[in-house]
């Protein structure tokens, strides 16, 4: 199988790249359109700043490929909130692929959301096996709103959208390489989709 992670310059690259090799997998770190277009699944990762991050995938044209790719794609962070419509980090347009915004969590709340959060209302094959109220790792000071492509929801501040799914493009807000058992188990789902 062949496995791409998308290169545009953000972080845990590491960190997912073992999280396959666990698994048994070589995902190749990549920014080559070639070479993505003809994965059999797309990871597509980030930790970081969202203009900044999208002005890097517009300077590479990987903004106008990744919304086109057919096979499965994993947004993983900061690379779920780039496939939805809009940002308010960096006041940053999206690519689209999901009909949701993204806000900031308000002072209320310690900002970033750092540690272990619970996942429900679990919808979609991506998590077979992964039990409701599971716990999966996140940080992240900017959430998705509550919407229709919402496979997955946390609860921090209020309820938000903690995973999304339309047709073969799929975003996680935790990390499920650092997710232990739960999240490895995300991964493997991944693989078989």
């Amino acid at each position: 199988m062949k496995l791409s992670i998308v290169n545009y310059g953000a972080g845990n690259i590491k960190s997912i790249q073992f999280a396959f090799q666990r698994l048994g997998y070589e995902a190749v770190l990549t920014d080559n359109p070639e070479e993505i277009m003809t994965s059999d699944k797309v990871i597509f990762p980030g930790v970081g700043e969202a203009n900044s991050a999208m002005i890097k995938l517009k300077q590479s044209g990987l903004d106008l490929l990744i919304p086109t790719l057919k096979q499965p794609v994993l947004g993983i962070c900061l690379g779920m909130q780039l496939m939805c419509k809009h940002t308010d980090e960096g006041n940053t347009k999206g690519l689209g692929i999901f009909d949701v915004n993204v806000k900031r969590f308000s002072n209320k709340v310690k900002v970033p959301q750092m540690g272990w959060n619970t996942i429900s209302n679990l919808k979609s094959d991506l998590f077979k096996d992964i039990k409701e109220e599971e716990y999966m790792y996140l940080v992240h000071s900017y959430y998705a709103e509550q919407c229709d492509e919402a496979i997955a929801t946390s609860d921090y501040e209020f309820e938000y959208a903690s995973a999304l799914e339309n047709n073969n493009f799929y975003g996680v807000q935790f990390h499920p390489e650092k997710s232990s058992k739960a999240g490895e188990q995300l991964l493997k789902n991944f693989l078989k989709l």
